[in-house]
């Protein structure tokens, strides 16, 4: 079991899915492709018809406070605008449309976090990124939705502010720090009150703390998921997540010297831009 026994109801569903599946798949801000625009209810809906067992999604807040998903400082890709997002009212944001794959309109625009929650109410599991400048604007979105409290993962990077509000807040959600070395996990679990269930592991390479076998074994011993980001998101070592093992290696070369290498590690959970062929892998190889 992940997390602490006082939060055992709360965790049951993605306890669930862990001892059914043993490593989970994490999908990157759903499935994007052609004219499937990623962060959205097409892009997520089309990453659980690939075999995910969790989608992660992107919040920001417009100047008056709605929450949509984006992933903010890929506004020219998507959307054409040289504006961060978040400097936008909602009503400006209701207004724009995606471009494409092919740099087409798509024809449908921006989505509100609330869609996305009335959307998903059947027990998928998702994660929620970048939205730590937001918590009680997302935090209050949750509260009403009761299923959401069972399916929702909240990460931010280990700052005394977040952790704070979190120990405090009333709605005990799941929660994942984004840790770059034991120390950050420690001042985690120092927090009574949080319901901390995992953590996003950053290793840059393979010398780093949290990529040895070791301290992974130790944050499994602390009833917590080991998550690795698999997730390519460039050419060069600046943007290594995890050691080299990622969905370029498994694509290009083996997904047993990857992915395959993830599970031995250890890792329960998998973030990849490849969830069809990440799920067939483990299939074969569990």
């Amino acid at each position: 079991m992940v997390g602490k026994e006082k939060f055992k109801e709360i965790n049951r569903l993605l306890n669930q899915k862990l001892e059914e599946k043993k490593v989970l798949i994490a999908v990157h801000r759903g499935c994007g492709c052609g004219n499937i625009i990623e962060n959205t209810i097409p892009a997520y809906r089309a990453a659980l018809q690939m075999h995910a067992d969790m989608f992660e999604c992107d919040l920001i807040s417009s100047t008056d406070r709605v929450v949509y998903a984006f992933h903010d400082g890929y506004e020219m890709r998507l959307l054409r605008k040289r504006r961060n997002i978040k400097t936008y009212t909602s009503k400006e944001i209701d207004a724009f449309k995606y471009k494409n794959i092919i740099e087409e309109p798509a024809e449908y625009g921006v989505e509100k976090f609330e869609d996305i929650l009335q959307s998903f109410q059947s027990g998928e599991l998702f994660n929620i990124d970048r939205a730590w400048d937001i918590l009680p604007e997302v935090i209050s979105l949750l509260e009403k939705y009761p299923q959401a409290i069972h399916q929702a993962i909240i990460k931010t990077p280990v700052k005394k502010k977040y952790l704070d509000y979190l120990e405090e807040c009333k709605m005990k959600v799941m929660y994942m720090p984004i840790a770059y070395n034991l120390e950050e996990i420690k001042t985690v679990l120092a927090y009574e009150n949080i319901n901390i269930v995992g953590v996003e592991m950053i290793a840059k390479n393979s010398e780093e703390e949290l990529f040895q076998d070791c301290n992974i074994q130790w944050v499994k011993e602390q009833g917590l998921f080991c998550w690795a980001n698999a997730i390519t998101l460039g050419g060069s070592q600046k943007y290594d997540l995890f050691g080299g093992l990622d969905d370029d290696m498994a694509i290009k070369e083996s997904p047993k010297k990857a992915w395959g290498k993830l599970i031995d590690k250890g890792i329960n959970v998998m973030q990849t831009d490849w969830p069809g062929i990440m799920s067939d892998f483990i299939e074969k190889y569990i």
